[in-house]
């Protein structure tokens, strides 16, 4: 039987690395600038990445809207395997592989 309680906080430690990420996204630091501009993504683009992770964050939070944040965490850590599995740096692409086999039960999460 899957227990909702354990597929909730999977829902929220989910909800708070997405969110701590956005927030370290959004602040610009040198070394997430750094890496942005070695893949040649455009200037501000670490940015975007971070408002898609703070608004997959802000709906993981929230119950009635869990299956809307899975979409954008799903999306956005399926990018960045992509990327990082593009660039061979294979070591770095395991915790993202492992986000998204946590989005699974944290879809299924939602109380609705």
């Amino acid at each position: 039987m899957f227990n909702v309680l354990i597929a909730t906080r999977f829902a929220w430690t989910i909800a708070s690395v997405f969110g701590v990420s956005g927030l370290l996204h959004f602040a610009g630091l040198a070394l997430i600038k750094r890496a942005y501009a070695n893949w040649d993504f455009a200037p501000g683009f670490y940015r975007v990445a971070g408002a898609m992770q703070l608004l997959a964050a802000f709906f993981l939070a929230l119950p009635i809207t869990r299956i809307w944040g899975v979409m954008p965490a799903g999306f956005v850590t399926f990018a960045t395997v992509v990327i990082l599995l593009n660039n061979r740096q294979y070591v770095y692409s395991v915790p993202g592989l492992i986000m998204l086999a946590a989005l699974v039960p944290a879809a299924l999460a939602n109380p609705v």
